[in-house]
């Protein structure tokens, strides 16, 4: 009995399923023209991402429709150039925002919401509110109250915890633009600290990351991010302590 040959796959075929840049082709000693053009195209987007203008009140004002109040709020970076030429300032909140936050806290609350410009803007333009308005009725069908939200210009991720900490509240959850990627220059990732204090590690959060038209979509990401939201503040953990299980259960109510 002759055994049929498997089927012969060829590098076309692998570009069928992945961005990746596999099988360009060769022209003599260098890359096809085509495929040039196109890696110097998707670079000049993601140079384009990380200095997109930020438009933090149009932030607010569609967080305003969604019946979200928020305030803006600056990190320690007074522009761009110093905010990618020295990340230790993008961590922490200037002394004014600071003021600001003590102003607006009104005691310990279970969720602050951050919205971060991060490394691409155009990520946070293209991709936030769409999942905060996916996000709103996870929460409130499991009893989860976002009380503190605040629209940060200059942001890293760290600067979510020192935004959590001034709010009291038990969890925060940061929003911000992913580093732009030769195939996702507009990719938002989802930052999770239980108990947010200044100082705490990658260790000590969640990421819900590749948020954007080609990734995951604003419905996964919105149900995951409640998930853990929920598991974190009845576990009270997050980091490596809380793994992600949303496609495992159920989602449970906070009792």
């Amino acid at each position: 009995m002759n055994t049929p040959a498997p089927p012969c796959h060829s590098m076309m075929d692998l570009r069928k399923l992945t961005p990746a840049r596999v099988g360009l082709g060769r022209a003599g000693a260098s890359l096809p023209t085509t495929a040039l053009l196109a890696f110097t195209l998707d670079h000049a987007r993601a140079r384009d991402a990380v200095h997109a203008a930020f438009d933090a009140q149009a932030l607010i004002a569609a967080l305003g429709d969604l019946g979200l109040k928020a305030v803006n709020v600056r990190s320690r970076a007074g522009n761009r150039a110093d905010y990618l030429r020295r990340p230790d300032l993008g961590r922490r909140l200037d002394q004014a925002s600071q003021q600001v936050l003590v102003r607006k806290s009104g005691g310990v609350s279970q969720l602050a919401l951050v919205i971060g410009d991060g490394l691409s803007p155009t990520a946070v333009h293209a991709h936030a509110i769409a999942l905060v308005r996916g996000l709103i009725p996870q929460l409130a069908a499991s009893g989860i109250r976002l009380a503190g939200v605040a629209v940060a210009t200059g942001a890293r991720v760290a600067l979510g915890d020192e935004i959590g900490a001034i709010l009291a509240a038990r969890m925060v959850v940061m929003l911000i633009g992913e580093r732009p990627g030769l195939s996702a220059p507009d990719s938002l990732g989802a930052y999770l600290s239980f108990a947010p204090r200044v100082g705490l590690t990658d260790a000590e959060r969640n990421c819900v990351s590749n948020i954007h038209r080609a990734g995951l979509s604003y419905d996964e990401a919105a149900y995951k991010i409640a998930w853990l939201i929920r598991q974190g503040l009845t576990r009270e953990v997050t980091g490596v302590a809380l793994k992600d299980e949303s496609g495992d259960r159920t989602p449970q109510g906070i009792t």
